[in-house]
């Protein structure tokens, strides 16, 4: 049934038009996931405040909203033009498009080695950063927002998410899949970068 739908839906479409979907998901990602982590900053609830890593610390509503409408001005002029323009190197990785689809079981091996190869470059590339020159003349603009909210996952210089964008790329580039799998972990990846910088430890212990 999947391979179906999918036939049914990418067979008339270019590789191309496929891939450009990643603009479309990160912006409603950019958008939607962080909302709940801003109802649960203004609802100021006892019960969420717990888990609140700095408790001393609030944005309010405009603040917040200001931090998105920076990211969303970042987003048109670096994130979408960047993606459009990188479609060769997807192409030349060897991103699949076709069928058969990938297996369950090969989309989870994927992405963990995406998740792990991401991880380990993402912090050298951070610990660089945090050095003298990267943080005064890149990384600063990401540390504006002391108090850290899922809209400020991706608030930061335009060449950092330049930078950041290598260690995103490389596990597709290291083990190549399928183009439902690209999506997948483009689209986890920020998750976890916004779930990050929510502010809020819900699997730790409460203060």
């Amino acid at each position: 049934m999947a391979e179906t739908l999918w036939f049914n839906y990418s067979a008339k479409k270019s590789d191309y038009y496929l891939y450009c979907h990643n603009i479309l998901f990160l912006f409603l990602i950019f958008s939607l996931v962080p909302l709940p982590l801003v109802f649960v900053e203004m609802m100021k609830s006892l019960e969420f405040h717990k888990y609140k890593i700095q408790p001393k610390v609030s944005l309010s509503f405009s603040e917040m909203f200001k931090c998105y409408k920076d990211v969303m001005r970042m987003f048109v002029l670096v994130v979408g033009p960047l993606q459009l323009v990188s479609y060769p190197s997807v192409k030349m990785i060897g991103i699949q498009t076709g069928l058969p689809l990938p297996s369950v079981w090969e989309i989870l091996s994927q992405l963990t080695v995406y998740f792990m190869i991401e991880d380990y470059t993402n912090y050298w590339i951070h610990r660089f950063l945090h050095c003298k020159w990267g943080y005064e003349n890149i990384h600063r603009v990401h540390h504006e927002y002391a108090a850290p909210i899922g809209f400020a996952a991706p608030y930061a210089h335009w060449l950092e998410i330049l930078i950041l964008g290598i260690p995103s790329f490389l596990g597709p580039a290291i083990a190549p899949g399928h183009m439902i799998t690209f999506w997948l972990w483009i689209a986890l990846r920020q998750i976890e970068a916004i779930e990050t910088h929510s502010g809020y430890a819900f699997s730790a212990k409460p203060l």
